[in-house]
């Protein structure tokens, strides 16, 4: 599917998405994971799948200063364990979780609001 949208300027959004891959700002992103914030793309949370979430992966999360946080959790919707997101939990940052492309959805809609998001993706 591709999207478009209005963008604004020097933020980074999703223009698209598929099966193993998430299009921002037009470039094509196949890792297996990667964070998202409206300034940076840090491809440097690497999550091979689901079940290697750990409590770290959450606290690099944290160390982002995020408002909220979503968590695309692949193809189908995954619940982590509630004590991998403590870092969250005590900094009092909300954590929604849905499917990778719901993610991307929601992400584009906050940060059109002014919203401080960050969304964790495990992509495909």
């Amino acid at each position: 599917m591709k999207f478009h949208l209005t963008q604004p300027e020097g933020l980074n959004l999703f223009t698209g998405y598929g099966d193993n891959y998430v299009i921002i700002n037009g470039e094509r992103y196949t890792q297996p994971s990667l964070l998202v914030t409206p300034d940076a793309i840090l491809t440097d949370w690497q999550v091979n799948d689901f079940s290697a979430l750990t409590a770290e992966h959450f606290a690099h999360i944290a160390d982002q200063k995020p408002e909220i946080v979503l968590l695309g959790t692949g193809a189908r919707l995954q619940f982590p364990h509630p004590r991998l997101s403590v870092a969250l939990q005590q900094a009092s940052v909300g954590l929604e979780v849905m499917d990778t492309k719901a993610a991307c959805r929601t992400y584009n809609i906050l940060v059109a609001e002014g919203r401080r998001v960050v969304v964790g993706l495990l992509i495909g």
